[in-house]
């Protein structure tokens, strides 16, 4: 049996997992791919790095390019990461070279996927990216495979295990982010620089994959509405969990009449939905099809073994020869985005004013809000403070983002208002 033989370019924790796990599985894979599959070449930054696997007898370049020709490599493994650089000048040098792409690099495939579903449409080669999303939950292939026949109308999820963990942990220990994101870059569950995660941006990147194959749409990333959850607060999530809910980091993507709706933002959600009680660094996806139903994936969505386990799955397909077009479909088959401008968005929402306990306050409030023709399901408010800062919180029946938005704009302009309102949204019961 002719062997699999793989460039890996990227040796972090998930390419060296990838070593392993071939290494480690091999007479499993080799059952399961009809043949073996075994790496041959790799490139990284530093060759004395001790990534606790064995690199002997693997041809070393220090070019990731070079492995797009190298003639001992019969499939390209991107690992490096980042939209741009040196990942998409591999993954674009390996389909001109023929060589088929397996990815873990959701950013790369967020911001460029349409043009590099052609090339490889065009060079009829296989694109891989089941480690793109969600680490070891096969999200990707239910998607592409398993629901292939449903008309799917929703995609919501988890899909950032550090702002899963930070939320959990706030709502755990009632901490403020501020010290709980300290506490998660010390052990290593978020980075020096957490941006990406925290303000939603890698969420958004994978929520836009999963968009374009859910919908059969090119991806437009500056579509997508992108809030991360460095303004959510202790006292939130106190008054969330009064009121029935948990606060999670949300990516939704929904098929309405108008369009697609495509937005990350933190989100109340009722406690009853399974989705309410994955807690910690875990991710979980809610797809509903419209012959399949409701169809609920949860598991680790990073680290070594998951993300390694997927892309090795990917690998595997490979071997075997299965093919299936980048985004479910051909090309051609594709439609233009048509988003739905967050503004039409129609939501209950949660708002938290820091008021001046003081009469009249709210009759300022509630007289705003009528103004805009929101109504209101219930309020709260813990105390009374006289002359001293208090919260209050209103929770709004279904109305439009602008329309809140304008009135939010007014209440913050009020002199007892002491603090810009804090909005989330909140999920259907």
């Amino acid at each position: 049996m002719k062997p699999l033989r793989v460039g890996i370019a990227g040796l972090g924790t998930v390419g060296a997992g990838v070593v392993k796990l071939l290494a480690q599985q091999a007479e499993l894979i080799t059952a399961r791919a009809g043949r073996p599959i075994t790496v041959t070449a790799v490139s990284a930054r530093d060759r004395n790095r001790d990534r606790g696997v064995s690199l002997d007898g693997l041809i070393w370049h220090d070019d990731p390019l070079a492995l797009a020709w190298d003639e001992n490599v019969d499939v390209v493994v991107e690992l490096i990461g980042g939209s741009d650089g040196p990942a998409k000048a591999l993954a674009e040098k390996a389909l001109a070279a023929g060589r088929p792409l397996v990815t873990a690099n959701k950013a790369l495939l967020a911001l460029h996927g349409t043009a590099l579903a052609q090339a490889a449409e065009d060079a009829s080669l296989p694109l891989a990216y089941e480690a793109a999303v969600a680490g070891g939950i096969p999200v990707i292939k239910v998607l592409r495979e398993g629901l292939a026949a449903n008309r799917v109308s929703r995609v919501a999820g988890i899909l950032n295990g550090t702002c899963n963990y930070i939320l959990t942990i706030m709502r755990e220990e009632k901490r403020d982010f501020g010290d709980v994101l300290a506490d998660a870059q010390r052990l290593g569950y978020a980075e020096a620089d957490p941006s990406f995660d925290i303000d939603g941006v890698d969420a958004a990147h994978k929520l836009a994959i999963l968009a374009g194959l859910a919908f059969g749409q090119k991806i437009d990333f500056s579509s997508l509405h992108v809030e991360g959850i460095r303004r959510i607060s202790a006292l939130d999530i106190v008054f969330a969990q009064e009121l029935g809910y948990r606060i999670k980091l949300l990516g939704i993507a929904e098929r309405t009449e108008a369009g697609i709706s495509l937005r990350v933002h933190p989100a109340m959600v009722p406690v009853s939905k399974p989705i309410a009680t994955v807690d910690g660094v875990f991710n979980a996806v809610l797809l509903e099809g419209d012959f399949s139903g409701p169809v609920f994936l949860q598991g680790r969505g990073a680290g070594e073994g998951p993300t390694a386990s997927a892309v090795v799955a990917d690998l595997i397909d490979i071997a075997r020869g299965n093919q299936i077009p980048v985004w479910g479909m051909a090309q051609s088959k594709l439609a233009e985005a048509r988003v739905v401008p967050m503004a039409h968005l129609t939501s209950a929402y949660f708002l938290r004013l820091m008021v001046v306990d003081q009469p009249g306050v709210l009759a300022d409030v509630t007289a705003i809000l009528r103004d805009h023709g929101i109504s209101l399901e219930s309020m709260l408010q813990h105390g009374r403070k006289p002359g001293e800062a208090v919260p209050i919180v209103l929770v709004t029946h279904e109305t439009r983002e602008d329309a809140v938005n304008a009135a939010l704009a007014r209440i913050s302009m009020l002199e007892s208002v002491l603090e810009a309102p804090a909005l989330i949204r909140i999920e259907p019961k």
